[in-house]
């Protein structure tokens, strides 16, 4: 039997058309949410997963190319959503970029770029939703954050820094929604077997001689203690959990998913 829980709802998932996101979009579709996919990619692929979620779990789906560095189109997508599904109860903060360099070296392009899309996105997005989700007393923002929300690492500075923001705008609009039906949390995964970092675990596997298990471990044993990663579809369930009665008074949280790395 479907699950209910999200029936007659409507989820945006940005950068959903692969990796985190798409795992996210397909938890929540499971859930009964109708998706609204965000991200770039081959057209003909993207009108395939859209009816490939549909049929698969019953929903409604629909997608939407804006640019989440671009706030006029983060705007045309919100008009669009409130003219296909009437507003959007469910926003998930997910694209993201990322270059790495030290300090000195680092690319202003690159800096303005990474702040655009993986902060400034988020509270575009806020700013855009919270009137419907007021309005109608119940919705959920999570915002993708990362272990680097919490800690750093040489080289990330824009990422850690564009991350550290992200909870922070997560902890303030949790407390300005507080006495609503409202939630705004992050979730901060660690490192997470999305297609590119799988073809990072073959590469070392290659070079280095490695079964593939071998490999993952290597790759993970400076940050992750468990030596395996946190997968797509463990952060979507955490997004259900985020999106259900029980979690009505988790506000705010910076809930790290990632198999130890910020214990240490």
């Amino acid at each position: 039997m479907a699950s209910t829980l999200l029936r007659g709802k409507t989820a945006l998932v940005t950068g959903s058309t692969s990796g985190i996101g798409l795992g996210m979009a397909r938890s929540l579709a499971a859930e009964g949410a109708n998706i609204l996919f965000n991200g770039f990619g081959d057209a003909a692929e993207i009108a395939q997963l859209q009816a490939d979620t549909a049929r698969e779990f019953g929903v409604q789906t629909a997608y939407h190319n804006a640019d989440m560095s671009k706030a006029p189109e983060i705007e045309a997508l919100f008009a669009f959503a409130a003219d296909k599904f009437g507003g959007l109860d469910v926003v998930v903060n997910n694209a993201g970029i990322q270059h790495v360099a030290n300090v000195e070296d680092f690319p202003v392009e690159k800096w303005d770029s990474i702040i655009a899309i993986n902060l400034t996105s988020a509270f575009h997005t806020s700013r855009l939703a919270l009137p419907f989700m007021r309005k109608q007393n119940w919705g959920r923002i999570i915002n993708l954050a990362s272990a680097h929300g919490l800690v750093g690492s040489a080289g990330k500075s824009a990422y850690v820094a564009a991350k550290h923001g992200l909870v922070g705008l997560t902890k303030v609009t949790a407390l300005e929604t507080a006495q609503t039906g409202v939630t705004a949390n992050a979730i901060c995964p660690g490192f997470v077997l999305t297609p590119l970092v799988q073809k990072q675990v073959d590469a070392r596997a290659l070079k280095d001689g490695l079964s593939n298990d071998e490999a993952k471990k290597a790759l993970l044993a400076d940050k992750q203690p468990s030596g395996e990663f946190v997968t797509p579809e463990e952060l979507g369930a955490l997004a259900v959990f985020l999106c259900s009665d029980a979690a009505k008074q988790v506000r705010g949280v910076a809930w790290n998913m990632d198999g130890g790395w910020v214990a240490q």
